[in-house]
């Protein structure tokens, strides 16, 4: 029910953080009541203190979902199937978070009888652009309060300093200070950090900014040897031979990579990306066992999956999944149609792959399946195996018989078949 004299009841993304406590405050303020909501997708959070801040501040309620094993399941391993990346580095920690939440959100909003939805997210940023493509998906009639795009909003507030005033104003505790002025997104899979400082691109990210992984430089001297072990692209088990461990379960394998990840220093990047809304955005990126997920995933496919199957993927499965994610159209008919492809493409990515983890180095040691595309004895150089060497005059004969009439129309022309500036694309 709709408290009186209220504008209606608001399910507010709340993180606990410096923005979502100040935007809790600032709507009780306009008069609306808010309900708190806040995921667990794994980050390092103390939720009862989060818990205490929102009541504090005057929230109706809080409430805590625990969103791990499905943030695992259905998001994180669907894009390690799909070697999803965007830009070539960034594994999209972020972006892979956002549909879970927003399908918990719309499931407590209709609860709630929650007419309005609000989030934290930046005016200039891709959140807010994921989020709100995600509710309208699940719930078109939802109305959404974002308070970064409302003028009396950021007018009054237009820096984190002023934030930071405000909260001390209402005595909201945060963890941000002006010596750290960064900001995080932090969950299972990975932690970004942005703004501040980092905002200038040539800025060296300070050496206490990195909150998961130990620096490569202070790792440990000695190699942690693992195995990875996957069913039709899934990881399915972790073996660790240095302590006898034997994890199966798909949330305890994540967090166990995670773990030895973070101990070797792996998973960091440092980069310069392209936001959907065409703003460019400096960010630091720790993703520990996803990069290791990625380097035996991908060693893998090379010796289970056939050639052209793997090509398609790479050129439709990977670079869509990679961009739907990242834009947020993840409940769209196209994530549908993508990603109802993927188990097809995974069918025969079964088998083991060795690592070694080594000062910010994931390195494969070996790899083993039973799928049988790999025959060693056809492939050796020691002997024949059943390959006709002679098989191969026809197939280089039949091959270039585009390129050498290629050839002959460019002697035609006039042009010489065998100038290098020519073939290389540098006359003038």
């Amino acid at each position: 029910m709709v408290a009186p004299g209220s504008k209606g009841r608001v399910l507010l993304a709340y993180s606990g953080g410096l923005d979502t406590s100040c935007i809790l405050a600032w709507l009780i303020d306009e008069g609306y009541t808010v309900v708190c909501y806040m995921a667990d997708v794994g980050q390092d959070e103390d939720f009862e203190i989060a818990r205490s801040k929102a009541t504090a501040c005057g929230a109706e309620k809080y409430i805590l979902a625990d969103l791990r094993r499905e943030f695992v399941t259905e998001l994180i391993y669907p894009a390690v199937q799909a070697n999803c990346i965007y830009e070539g580095v960034y594994l999209l920690g972020t972006s892979l978070a956002r549909p879970v939440i927003a399908r918990g959100m719309m499931e407590v909003a209709e609860n709630e009888n929650c007419d309005f939805v609000a989030h934290g997210c930046t005016g200039k940023g891709n959140d807010q652009v994921r989020f709100e493509l995600a509710f309208y998906g699940l719930k078109p009639e939802i109305k959404v309060i974002a308070p970064w795009r409302i003028p009396a909003f950021y007018d009054r507030f237009p820096g984190r300093s002023a934030l930071l005033a405000y909260a001390a104003e209402k005595n909201i505790p945060v963890t941000q200070t002006a010596a750290k002025p960064w900001s995080t997104d932090e969950n299972l899979f990975h932690i970004s950090y942005e703004a501040g400082i980092l905002e200038d691109p040539n800025t060296t990210p300070p050496r206490d900014m990195w909150k998961l992984t130990t620096n490569p430089e202070d790792a440990p001297e000695t190699p942690e040897h693992i195995s990875i072990e996957f069913t039709k692209g899934i990881p399915t088990k972790v073996e660790v031979p240095s302590t006898k461990k034997v994890v199966t379960d798909p949330v305890e394998i994540f967090l166990t990579l995670n773990a030895l990840a973070r101990q070797h220093g792996i998973g960091r990047i440092d980069i310069v990306e392209n936001r959907f809304i065409g703003v460019k955005s400096r960010g630091c990126y720790e993703s520990p066992a996803a990069s290791i997920l990625r380097v035996a995933h991908m060693d893998l496919e090379g010796l289970t999956l056939d050639r052209n199957v793997r090509a398609l993927r790479d050129q439709f499965i990977t670079i869509a999944l990679s961009n739907i994610l990242y834009n947020g159209y993840f409940f769209s008919p196209e994530r549908e149609f993508v990603t109802a492809a993927i188990p097809a493409s995974q069918r025969t990515v079964n088998g083991t792959v060795r690592l070694a983890l080594y000062k910010g180095n994931v390195t494969v040691s070996g790899r083993f399946s039973n799928e049988g595309l790999y025959d060693e004895k056809f492939t050796s150089m020691d002997e024949m195996g059943g390959f006709e060497p002679t098989d191969t005059s026809g197939f280089i004969a039949i091959e270039s018989i585009r390129l050498k009439q290629w050839a002959k129309s460019n002697v035609a022309k006039g042009q010489a078949a065998v100038d290098p500036k020519s073939v290389y694309g540098t006359r003038e």
